[in-house]
C-alpha cells in the first residue's frame, strides 16, 4: 500500500475516537451569513455545538479556497496552495464540513467540488473566514453530543489538525449511538473503520461527513489519481456486513488532486491510504 512518510513520529494510537451520541437532522444556511456563522447557528438551533454535515448544492459569494500543494519547506509532506478568491458565485456540487472549536472559537474545515463562473469544476479546502453564504440552501448535519472536533497540534504530520475530544453531555435529543472518529496518515480509510467496528462490536454504521486527504485515489470500477496530495469530501458512506457476515464499508467521495484533477467515485477497498488525517462520525444503525 502507498505510503507517504511524515516528519515527526508516529502516535501509538492511529484512530483518535470518542464514544457520544448524536441526532441526523437538516437546516438552511442563512444567506449573507460567513459560512462559519451560518453553520454555527443551524447546529446552535438543534442544541449541538458541532458536528459534521454534508452539501450538494448551494451558492458562496464571495468565496476564498486553498488546494492541495507541495511543501516548499519539508516541514510537512504536503502544504497548501496560495489563497484563490474568485469573483462573482460559486455553485456548489458537493461538500463536506466537520463544525468543531479552534482556539477557544468556532471554526470548520470543509471540503468540496464546485463550479466557477469560468464554467469548470474546480475543488479544495473552503476558508471560514472569507466563505460568504450567497443564496439560501439546506444541508444535512448530524450532530454530536458528548464529544467535540478541536483543533491542535499534530507532532506527526506537523499540523493543527481537527481531532474529537470527551465533553459532557446536554443534548437530551442525541439519542443516536455515535463515535467521532479521526483517522491518522498511512491507513486505509476502509481497513481502518471496518476494524473499528469489529473491534467495537458495531455491526451496522452510517458515516456522516468526512473531511481529509488520501495518498491519491483508487477506485472500485479502476481508475486511479496518481498525484499524491489531495483533499478528499465523503459524499456517502456506510459499513455493513456480507453474506458471509463480514464487514465490508462504502465510500462514495468527492476529491481534487494537487495539479487540479477532480474525481468521484467509490472507493476501492484496502488501496486508499489516508495522506494527513480523515474526520468523520460513525452513527450506529
Amino acid at each position: 500500500m502507498r505510503k507517504v512518510e511524515q516528519p515527526g513520529p508516529a502516535a501509538p494510537e492511529r484512530i483518535q475516537w470518542v464514544e457520544a451520541r448524536g441526532r441526523a437532522f437538516s437546516f438552511t444556511l442563512a444567506a449573507g451569513l460567513p459560512l462559519l456563522e451560518a453553520a454555527r447557528r443551524g447546529f446552535a438551533e438543534a442544541g449541538f455545538t458541532g458536528g459534521v454535515l454534508g452539501m450538494r448544492e448551494g451558492a458562496l459569494g464571495p468565496f476564498a479556497y486553498v488546494m492541495p500543494a507541495l511543501s516548499k519547506t519539508g516541514a510537512n509532506a504536503a502544504f497548501y496552495s496560495d489563497t484563490f478568491r474568485p469573483s462573482g458565485v460559486m455553485r456548489l456540487k458537493c461538500g463536506a464540513m466537520t463544525l468543531g472549536e479552534r482556539d477557544g472559537v468556532p471554526f470548520f474545515h470543509c471540503h468540496g467540488l464546485w463550479t466557477e463562473t469560468d464554467g469548470h469544476l474546480h475543488g479544495g479546502h473552503i476558508l471560514p473566514e472569507e466563505s460568504i453564504v450567497a443564496e439560501s440552501f439546506e444541508v444535512q448535519a448530524f450532530g454530536i453530543d458528548g464529544a467535540v472536533f478541536t483543533a491542535e497540534p499534530d507532532s506527526e504530520t506537523n499540523f493543527k489538525l481537527f481531532g474529537p475530544v470527551a465533553r459532557a453531555g446536554t443534548n437530551v435529543t442525541a439519542e443516536r449511538r455515535a463515535f467521532a472518529i479521526r483517522l491518522r496518515p498511512n491507513q486505509d480509510v476502509a481497513a481502518a473503520l471496518e476494524t473499528f467496528c469489529r473491534q467495537h462490536g458495531i455491526l451496522r454504521a452510517r458515516i456522516h461527513g468526512g473531511v481529509g486527504s488520501t495518498i491519491g485515489a483508487h477506485f472500485a470500477d479502476g481508475r486511479t489519481v496518481v498525484p499524491f496530495a489531495t483533499e478528499l469530501a465523503i459524499k456517502s458512506g456506510g459499513i455493513a456486513p456480507i453474506a458471509d457476515g463480514t464487514l465490508q464499508s462504502e465510500l462514495d467521495i468527492a476529491l481534487v488532486d494537487y495539479l487540479g484533477g477532480v474525481a468521484e467515485g467509490r472507493l476501492m477497498r484496502g488501496d486508499n491510504p489516508v495522506l494527513m488525517t480523515m474526520e468523520l462520525v460513525l452513527e450506529v444503525v
